[in-house]
């Protein structure tokens, strides 16, 4: 598969690891090309089995991804729309895309990440800040507004109802320590030790099977939303959505037959020896 044609971002390989850099214009500002580019990306990420890991950087040192082009906003409509009538906009759309993926997506945040930027960093599975670089922001209130591109629904799935309000109903600048303690992000790391973490946990991430990532991925998301009963139903269908597709049940019989599971030694070893049963095909 190709990653080319890209006019706001570039997309490199690294063996199952496709690394998006953002760098268009002067703040990488969140409009009609960047969504086009974007749905095409999911598009060839949806029918790619060797990419298993998308981390989302910039080529700017001061801005990830800047908030929607106000060029589009400003055409929006100015009158009330019933709960019928209504249609999911382009960036809800493709949002929602990106978050379905098939593979597992990183953000790796070192600089604003405002708005409809923020938004698409909640849209990724997972997000990583740098300190001292990375800013975010959801300004959609005082422009008279809301967050319309998950930051109000995602937003409150991802910290809570309290936290989310105070967020958007404050709209003002929080930190990468300040985004950890609300849970917007995973982690606060310093400038020079978040590119070799985000870099370490995407490769270790792409040595598991294709089918087991987002057999894991479709299973956690479709948990927020249902009861535990129907959670656990949904855990067991995409196990055997799992099972169907990759060696799992190779594995199981040899660590059975090698009697690798009733070896103390291998509890003291369990991440490197999960590295190295990925042998077992």
């Amino acid at each position: 598969m190709e990653y080319q044609g890209f006019t706001t971002f570039k997309a490199d390989v690294d063996g199952g690891v496709l690394f998006v850099t953002f760098d268009y214009g002067k703040v990488n500002v969140q409009g009609l090309p960047m969504l086009a580019d974007l749905n095409m990306l999911a598009q060839k990420l949806e029918a790619d089995k060797e990419i298993k890991v998308v981390v989302f950087q910039s080529a700017n040192a001061e801005i990830f991804v800047c908030h929607a082009d106000t060029n589009f906003l400003k055409d929006m409509s100015g009158k009330a729309v019933s709960r019928e009538d209504v249609k999911l906009l382009d960036l809800q759309v493709v949002l929602e895309r990106i978050s379905k993926l098939p593979q597992a997506t990183i953000a790796k945040i070192e600089g604003y990440a405002r708005g409809g930027g923020h938004e698409f960093a909640l849209a990724c599975d997972m997000r990583f800040a740098a300190r001292g670089k990375a800013r975010f922001m959801q300004m959609e209130v005082g422009m008279g507004i809301l967050p319309c591109g998950g930051g109000a629904s995602r937003m409150a799935r991802q910290v809570g109802l309290g936290k989310a309000l105070e967020i958007v109903l404050g709209a003002d600048d929080f930190d990468a320590d300040q985004a950890e303690a609300y849970g917007t992000v995973n982690r606060a790391l310093d400038a020079d030790e978040i590119g070799p973490f985000v870099d370490a946990l995407a490769k270790r991430i792409s040595l598991w099977p294709s089918e087991s990532i987002n057999a894991t991925k479709q299973a956690v998301y479709e948990s927020i939303d249902l009861p535990i009963q129907e959670a656990l139903r949904s855990e067991a269908y995409w196990l055997y959505q799992a099972t169907s597709q990759t060696p799992a049940l190779k594995r199981f019989k040899w660590a059975d037959e090698q009697g690798a599971q009733f070896d103390m030694e291998n509890q003291y070893i369990w991440p490197d020896m999960l590295v190295s049963i990925q042998e077992v095909k």
